[in-house]
C-alpha cells in the first residue's frame, strides 16, 4: 500500500474575501468541471474493462484525471460556500478591503487596490489586506503616516487619498 504525504491532501484555509467577478469566474469553472466529469468517468469505466489495473496506464491516467477534477470541484464548492463578496466600500474616510488607496513613499505616489489574498497582483497594484502593506493601511485615514517594516528597510507611507 503506497504511503501518501498528508500535507498534499490537507486543505489550507483560504481568504474568503473575493470580488464578484472572481465569484462568477469560480462558478463558471465549477459548471465546466461538472460538465466534463461524466465524460472522464465514462472513460475510466471503459478503460477499467481492460483487466489488470496495475499495468493499465490509460486507466491510471484517466483515474488520476478524474481524481483531480473531483478534488477541484470540492475545492471550488468549499470556496463558494464561505465566500464573502467584496462590495464597493462606503467611503467613511478609512481604508478597508475594496478600497483604492493612494500613498506617497519616498516622494513617489503609488495606488493600491486592497482585496482578498486570492486575487493579488502586485504588478497591477492589487495587494491583500493581509500583506504587510495592506494590513498596515487598513483602518487608517487620509493624512496618516504609516511605518511599515519590510525585509531590509523601514518605509513610511503617507495616505494621500482613499476611494
Amino acid at each position: 500500500m503506497p504511503i501518501r504525504k498528508p500535507d498534499k491532501y490537507l486543505r489550507a484555509k483560504t481568504d474568503p474575501n473575493i470580488t464578484e467577478d472572481k465569484f462568477i469566474e469560480l462558478k463558471t469553472n465549477l459548471e465546466r468541471l461538472k460538465k466534463i466529469r461524466p465524460k472522464v468517468s465514462e472513460e475510466v469505466k471503459l478503460l477499467s474493462e481492460g483487466g489488470d489495473f496495475s499495468e493499465n496506464a490509460g486507466y491510471q491516467s484517466a483515474k488520476g484525471k478524474l481524481r483531480g477534477i473531483n478534488s477541484r470541484i470540492l475545492e471550488i464548492e468549499d470556496r463558494l460556500s464561505c465566500a464573502i463578496i467584496i462590495k464597493t466600500p462606503i467611503n467613511n474616510g478609512r481604508v478597508q478591503i475594496g478600497s483604492n488607496v493612494t500613498v506617497e513613499v519616498n516622494n513617489i505616489k503609488k495606488t493600491f487596490l486592497i482585496l482578498g489574498s486570492t486575487e493579488v497582483d502586485p504588478a497591477q497594484g492589487i495587494i491583500s489586506g493581509h500583506s504587510p502593506i495592506g494590513a498596515a493601511l487598513v483602518g487608517r485615514q487620509v493624512g496618516e503616516v504609516v511605518k511599515i517594516n519590510l525585509t531590509k528597510k523601514n518605509l513610511e507611507y503617507k495616505i494621500i487619498k482613499i476611494e
